[in-house]
């Protein structure tokens, strides 16, 4: 009889984990989790001892019996997982940095998951988590995939699409982050407030915003509106909404929007950083190199609180909060990537969708909320296209297939620039792209 559960993080060496052993840490009540594993690849292997290690010491500081365990073979871990975690970078953050700075050559937004850096980012992703899937359904076949690495709707659509798995929910730390804005910008406790989410992983909206249960979406458009209170993400930068515009939408939109309403201030915003400061990645890089030395320091044994200023804070606590709320059957609601199943009207039942859901122990159940607005329909399904396109594509090593999914997505302004960028981008990310290149060779 088992004793505890069994819990399995591959990208384990990311500086995102110590705030995942913290919600599993302070859980454990309610979760048993008796081993964790942490696994990383060999390019990984300093980061993971360095962060395998603090890990441990946050474990024995809390007293809680949770074996932790780091490795780099991921089928050695996987053997009898209750939940995999999956947070992983192909091709680290170098990847993520050519994928910023390509673009912008060519005066197109570079950007981590959303015109063609996110395409890429899926081309080297979904076949590596594809392989992950094989592994699961020989080795632990009743355990629940948890994905976490971006794009998260692109990947959890490749692995409802083609993979067997039938226990997959993606997650993104963006509902929070909205959730607590709204909080923030209303002066009142997150725990009041609901939102009603709908769309797709990174362009999903709030349709309805509830204090006590009763609606305030009004009140907080108006809040939007204020230049004051760009709410925002720490790796979005905050150019504040138009009044009217937001008015007019009559929605909450999340900070990624900016990127498809506010292309070309965005743009101008990403080209003036790339030559100050650097991109995203590059200042994400040094972020990292800071976090890795705290994390050395054998007297600590907590998170420290530098990490909120990675994009990326709360996700790993909504980790532990969906992974508990599976394994207690709590039927509490939280926004996920699932199969669609008619929960949006406007989405094909058999594509993923960032919707509320009620969490039980057979996974994620989608709460119905009809037709998406008609002001954002258009452009939801759009970027829908470009997922199921891109994940085709990442899947077979098409190129006629990746330049339609180029094309096709709203920050890519013409076919012909479209081709130049994908073969750019097809050249710097070959090391990854195996499947572009194998007919080429043959």
């Amino acid at each position: 009889m088992k004793k505890g559960l069994k819990i399995v993080t591959i990208g384990g060496g990311s500086s995102y984990t110590p705030e995942l052993v913290e919600g599993l840490i302070k859980r454990h009540d309610e979760l048993p989790v008796s081993e964790l594993w942490l696994v990383d690849i060999p390019e990984g292997e300093e980061k993971l001892n360095i962060v395998g290690t603090l890990a441990k010491r946050m474990v024995e500081k809390a007293g809680v019996p949770i074996e932790v365990h780091l490795t780099l073979d991921r089928r050695e871990a996987l053997k009898d997982a209750d939940f995999v975690t999956t947070q992983f970078r192909v091709g680290l953050l170098e990847a993520r940095a050519k994928d910023e700075r390509i673009p912008l050559k060519y005066g197109v937004i570079g950007q981590e998951t959303n015109g063609p850096g996110g395409l890429f980012k899926g081309l080297r992703t979904i076949p590596v988590i594809l392989e992950i899937a094989k592994d699961i359904e020989e080795l632990c076949p009743d355990a629940w995939l948890v994905n976490f690495t971006n794009p998260a709707g692109m990947v959890t659509e490749a692995l409802l699409r083609y993979s067997n798995l039938k226990k997959v929910v993606g997650l993104c730390n963006v509902p929070i982050g909205m959730k607590m804005g709204v909080a923030k910008a209303l002066d009142v406790d997150e725990n009041r407030i609901d939102i009603q989410f709908a769309g797709l992983n990174h362009m999903v909206f709030g349709l309805d915003v509830f204090l006590d249960g009763v609606s305030v979406k009004d009140k907080v458009i108006e809040a939007m509106a204020d230049p004051e209170n760009a709410m925002t993400m720490k790796n979005i930068s905050g150019e504040s909404w138009e009044p009217d515009f937001i008015r007019g939408l009559g929605l909450i939109p999340c900070g990624y929007h900016r990127y498809y309403y506010k292309t070309q201030e965005m743009l101008e915003h990403e080209l003036e950083a790339s030559k100050t400061e650097g991109t995203r990645a590059e200042v994400v890089q040094q972020v990292e190199k800071e976090l890795f030395e705290l994390y050395k320091d054998p007297e600590l044994a907590i998170k420290p609180p530098q990490l909120e200023k990675r994009g990326g804070a709360y996700y790993s606590d909504a980790a532990c909060n969906l992974i508990s709320s599976i394994f207690n059957d709590k039927h509490d609601i939280q926004p996920v990537n699932t199969m669609n199943n008619g929960a949006i009207a406007s989405i094909p039942d058999d594509s993923a969708v960032e919707v509320n859901c009620v969490m039980t122990k057979n996974g994620p159940k989608p709460i119905a909320v009809g037709d998406l607005p008609v002001t954002v329909r258009g452009l939801v399904q759009q970027i829908k296209s470009f997922e199921r396109i891109a994940a085709e594509a990442a899947v077979t090593g098409d190129y006629n297939t990746a330049l339609v999914a180029m094309t096709i997505n709203p920050l890519v302004p013409s076919d012909k620039i479209a081709k130049q960028i994908l073969d750019e981008m097809l050249e710097a990310h070959k090391e990854h792209l195996p499947q572009f290149f194998r007919s080429v060779e043959a």
